[in-house]
C-alpha cells in the first residue's frame, strides 16, 4: 500500500492555479523579449542582452547589462508598457500580487524629479493591477554602491510614500566592499514610516551580511539570502524570527553563487525551517519568469507541492500587500493545496 508521504511525492498540481507572490521582481528586467527588440528597433538603439546559455563573467557584467535597459524605457510611453505587459504576464502566471523592485531616480529626465517619477508609475502600476486583478506594491531599491546620504534623501521620499502604494525599502547591487550596516539610518528611516525593510544580503557575500542585515537593518524580508545555509546559528535566528528569504535559483546559478542548479541550497533551507519564497528577479536577463521557476524547483530541486505551497504562502503573507488579498490568497493556496491531483 501506498502511504500519504509517497502519494504527496508524487503529487503534480497546475502550479498556474497556485496563487502566488511575486516578491523579488526589478521592473525594468520584467519586460518581454519582443518587446525590448521592438523597442529597441523602433528608436534605433542596440541593448547588448548575454547569451544565456552560459554564466555571467561576473556581477559588473550584469549590472551594466540592466542599466542597458533604460536605453529603451527612459521613454514615458514605453515604460509604461512595460508595467502594463508585465503586470498581465504575472496574472497568466497565477501570480496575484507582486512588490516590484524600483528605482523611480532613473526617470528623473523623462518625468522632472524623482518624487514626480514615483508617483506616475504607481498611478500606471494600479491602473494595471486594476486591469489584470493583481495587486502591486513598490519597493524602493537604494543602491548600496552609493553615498549613505544619497540613500537617506531617498529614504525619505520612499517614507513620505508609504501607504500610498510603497511598501518596501530595499537594498541592491554589489554587497562585496559596501556592508549593510552602512545604511541603517536610511532603513530606520523607512521602518519608522512602516516600510517593511528587505535588503538583498547573502548573495555575493556570505552569512555575515544576512547576519547585518538582520540586527541592523531589522529586515523584515532578505532577497536571496542563500549563503546562510554556511551559518547554523544563523539559519536557526532565521527559522525562529520568520524572517524570509526571496529567493531565485536560477539567478543565483548565472551569477555563479551556486556551482550548478542541483547544489542549490533552497531545500536545505526549508528544511531547516526558514522560510523561503520563489522568484525570478530578473527576468529578460536570466531566462525564466515565475512560474518557470516553481516548475525548475519541482523538478529539479525536488520540492513537493506541500513545500511549493508553503513557498507560495510565504510570498503572501511577507509581502506588504493588503489583509484582504491576503486572506483570499491564503483560501486559493489551501484549496490548490486540497485539490486532487
Amino acid at each position: 500500500m501506498t502511504d500519504t508521504t509517497t502519494l504527496e511525492s508524487l503529487a503534480v498540481r497546475d502550479l498556474t492555479a497556485l496563487p502566488k507572490g511575486h516578491l523579488h521582481l526589478h521592473m525594468e528586467a520584467a519586460i518581454r523579449p519582443e518587446t525590448l527588440q521592438q523597442m529597441s528597433d523602433e528608436l534605433g538603439v542596440v541593448v547588448p542582452m548575454p547569451d544565456l546559455s552560459v554564466t555571467y563573467s561576473d556581477f559588473t557584467e550584469f549590472s551594466t547589462t540592466y542599466r542597458g535597459l533604460l536605453a529603451v524605457l527612459s521613454k514615458a510611453e514605453n515604460l509604461f508598457r512595460l508595467i502594463d505587459e508585465s503586470v498581465e504576464d504575472a496574472a497568466r502566471e497565477g501570480v496575484v500580487y507582486v512588490e516590484f523592485g524600483v528605482s523611480p531616480h532613473f526617470y528623473v529626465e523623462t518625468f522632472g524629479s524623482t518624487e514626480a517619477a514615483l508617483q506616475i508609475m504607481l498611478d500606471k502600476a494600479a491602473e494595471a493591477g486594476a486591469k489584470w486583478g493583481v495587486e502591486i506594491g513598490f519597493m524602493i531599491t537604494v543602491d548600496r554602491t552609493e553615498s549613505v546620504e544619497d540613500a537617506n534623501a531617498y529614504a525619505e521620499i520612499a517614507a513620505a510614500f508609504a501607504g500610498r502604494g510603497v511598501v518596501s525599502l530595499g537594498l541592491a547591487n554589489d554587497e562585496r566592499g559596501y556592508p549593510a550596516g552602512r545604511f541603517e539610518e536610511a532603513f530606520a528611516i523607512g521602518k519608522a514610516a512602516g516600510l517593511l525593510s528587505t535588503p538583498h544580503a547573502g548573495e555575493l557575500a556570505g552569512p555575515d551580511q544576512v547576519l547585518e542585515a538582520v540586527e541592523v537593518l531589522k529586515a523584515d524580508r532578505i532577497l536571496h539570502g542563500v549563503t546562510s545555509v554556511q551559518d547554523a546559528a544563523l539559519l536557526e535566528r532565521l527559522a525562529a524570527d520568520g524572517i524570509c528569504l526571496d529567493v531565485c535559483p536560477t539567478s543565483n546559478l548565472l551569477l555563479e553563487v551556486v556551482p550548478n542548479i542541483d547544489a542549490h541550497p533552497l531545500l536545505v533551507l526549508l528544511n531547516a525551517g526558514v522560510r523561503c519564497s520563489i522568484n525570478a528577479d530578473d527576468p529578460i536577463l536570466f531566462g525564466p519568469n515565475i512560474l518557470s521557476e516553481y516548475e525548475l524547483c519541482r523538478a529539479v530541486l525536488g520540492l513537493t507541492d506541500a513545500q511549493l505551497a508553503d513557498c507560495a504562502w510565504s510570498s503572501i503573507e511577507c509581502g506588504g500587500g493588503s489583509a484582504e488579498m491576503k486572506a483570499k490568497a491564503k483560501t486559493g493556496i489551501d484549496a490548490w493545496l486540497a485539490s486532487a491531483v
